[in-house]
């Protein structure tokens, strides 16, 4: 078999493969950790490997397809963020004093992954906390990009992004509040879905050491991650579902069909532009492009709406709600830190930093009262989406960017066109569809002048996930999706 003959073929493909009893799943699970023992040195994607468990996983997926066998992801190399517990398994989170915690079971997914047959290799890597758009902690130490190893892979899920990016697997888990399953997917060229709000259970995807229990994220989400956009509804499939310890039963939710499975059927809004963070010539250049290939496919486009929700109210809304959930956790010397810098704020300032602040420091009433503005910015986008079956916009304002460890973050910046912008401003793109829990699917559109990946994310109607998930596939089908990095490719 030829290095890399099953790298990057998809997980659907992979499947039929399997049945067809064209290769093993001893065979690609072999392949898997010899491709990570090769080239991992250079990326750093699998902090933690388990190779010997994945081997047994494989020969039992053997057995099960002799005995004929039918399983979601029955012999598949799949890879789990490090934040997921997997028993026997470290989850740390990037936390050092954390190093040497190993849970006695199985996160939720984890389990319905196994369950569905899936051959986890191991763990990929984080930032600390799962706090930044880049991956890195004094643990696992740094991930690089495949595509140039001096930048960014993105995070919070940058390890599973940098995996499926180099074809460790074919396919991924990851997580998402500020964009972490649609970052790493956009600065590593690959395809991730941030599901509908509440949508998959994350029980067990918890910070150590606290005890897996049931929980619902005020903003947060789990989902799937891979190359293609076929595989992402496969893993969603296996995800998705209420935990049946919150909820008494184990159900799956039957999510509506797409709208449409045609794309000239489709009725597109894209967006390019922020009124407080502007994307670059080469993202305005993939979404410009993007959108005159959907035009000449006779797809309904649109490039502005009166009924397109305000983006400069909606991102100081979801930085206050935002910080307003992960300030709970500063130390009491960060929390006081914040409250001093707050009470020198002038009413009138309403930068994207003011109201991270304020967030930090917002009373429980200014919340209830922030939530009741969520639930009129919901309603808007419920009016938007009687006109429109989805929006494409910006994930993130460049591609990836150099590695920049400097820290304080609040004290970073992020380059845009020569114009310098506070670093944690890049919020706003991805909070876009955080916000309101909408669906979002995470598409590449190839590579800038500079061979980095460029893409856009699709986000479609509340609970209506297969909608921009199958506008997706059908643009990859009609104009492309991943392109290997060249340094992997072999």
């Amino acid at each position: 078999m030829a290095g890399s003959e099953w790298s990057f073929r998809s997980a659907v493909e992979l499947s039929a493969a399997l049945r067809a009893k064209k290769v093993s799943a001893v065979e690609l699970a072999q392949e898997a950790i010899a491709r990570i023992e090769r080239h991992d040195g250079k990326i750093n994607a699998v902090c933690v490997r388990d190779f010997d468990r994945a081997l047994a996983a494989a020969r039992e997926a053997d057995a099960a397809l002799a005995r004929g066998e039918r399983k979601p992801l029955l012999g598949l190399p799949t890879t789990i963020k490090e934040s997921f517990n997997i028993a026997g398994l470290p989850t740390t989170w990037g936390f050092v004093p954390q190093k040497d915690f190993k849970p006695v079971e199985d996160a939720l997914a984890v389990t319905r992954i196994k369950q569905a047959g899936g051959v986890i290799l191991g763990k990929t890597n984080v930032p600390v906390g799962l706090g930044d758009w880049q991956s890195y902690n004094d643990i696992y130490g740094t991930t690089n990009n495949p595509y140039d190893l001096g930048r960014t892979p993105g995070g919070s899920s940058g390890g599973s992004a940098a995996a499926l990016a180099a074809g460790y697997c074919a396919l991924a888990t990851g997580s998402d509040i500020g964009g972490s399953l649609r970052v790493p997917a956009f600065h590593c060229g690959v395809f991730a879905h941030k599901p509908t709000l509440n949508l998959c259970a994350a029980r067990g995807e918890t910070p150590p050491p606290f005890p897996a229990i049931p929980r619902e994220g005020d903003l947060a989400v789990i989902g799937p991650m891979a190359r293609t956009a076929a595989d992402l509804s496969l893993l969603l499939d296996v995800m998705a579902g209420p935990d049946p310890l919150d909820s008494g039963i184990a159900y799956k939710l039957d999510l509506p069909a797409a709208r449409h499975q045609s794309l000239r059927d489709f009725r597109v809004l894209v967006i390019d532009s922020h009124p407080l963070l502007p994307s670059d010539r080469d993202v305005r250049a993939a979404i410009d492009r993007l959108a005159a290939d959907l035009a000449t496919a006779s797809v309904t486009v649109a490039r502005e709406s009166a009924l397109l929700p305000d983006f400069a109210e909606t991102s100081r809304l979801y930085m206050r709600m935002l910080l307003g959930f992960l300030g709970a956790f500063l130390p009491p010397d960060e929390l006081a830190d914040a409250q001093a810098r707050a009470s020198q704020l002038s009413p009138e300032d309403r930068s994207l930093v003011t109201e991270r602040l304020r967030g930090i420091t917002a009373s429980h009433r200014a919340w209830v009262l922030d939530a009741g503005s969520r639930a009129v910015l919901r309603a808007q986008w419920r009016a938007l989406f009687k006109s429109f079956d989805a929006v494409i916009c910006p994930i993130m304002p460049t591609p990836a960017f150099p590695h920049d460890h400097s820290p304080e973050q609040r004290l970073r910046t992020i380059s845009i066109d020569g114009e310098d912008y506070p670093y944690s401003d890049q919020l706003a793109w991805p909070g876009i569809a955080t916000l309101p829990g909408l669906p979002a699917t995470a598409v590449p559109l190839g590579l800038s002048k500079h061979g980095l990946p460029v893409g856009a994310q699709i986000v479609g109607p509340f609970l209506e996930d297969r909608t921009p998930l199958k506008l997706a596939e059908l643009i990859e089908r009609e104009f492309g999706g991943f392109v290997p990095p060249k340094m992997f490719d072999d």
